[in-house]
């Protein structure tokens, strides 16, 4: 059996501010964007250019009980982790282009890492993992 996550749901305020973020901001590409009328609201998916991996389905707060959790879903956790060939080269890139971290970069055994706002306040880790790390393995 073979199985994967495909898509993880953001909560986010607004559909074009959210893909502006990502795709300006972070350089990821633009998948989908479909309006579904029957639903009134837009079927969108970004992700990392080159991943095969999961994407994120940008998903507009519908109602006021979801608006409370756009920018803290996970209680303030780090929520999202972005791993990268080159950890220096998208960390500056990120900076220049006002990506707040909150974390400075630190190497750990598992790799280099820092922690950054998306445009909500959600908490990401940048990552560049070890390649004798598990899961880098498994990206290859």
């Amino acid at each position: 059996m073979i199985q994967s996550i495909v898509h993880i749901a953001l909560v986010v305020k607004d559909y074009d501010e959210a893909i502006e973020f990502y795709t300006k901001k972070l350089n990821f590409e633009l998948l989908e964007d479909i309006y579904q009328e029957q639903q009134n609201k837009r079927w969108v998916v970004v992700s990392p250019i080159g991943s095969k991996g999961t994407t994120i389905l940008l998903a507009r707060a519908s109602n006021p009980e979801q608006e409370k959790y756009v920018g803290n879903q996970t209680g303030g956790r780090v929520f999202l982790f972005l791993n990268t060939d080159d950890f220096w080269r998208d960390y500056n890139d990120m900076v220049s282009k006002g990506i707040v971290f909150v974390r400075e970069p630190k190497k750990e055994d598992y790799g280099l890492v820092a922690v950054f706002e998306d445009l909500y306040g959600n908490l990401w880790d940048l990552l560049e993992l070890n390649p004798s790390h598990p899961i880098a393995k498994r990206l290859k």
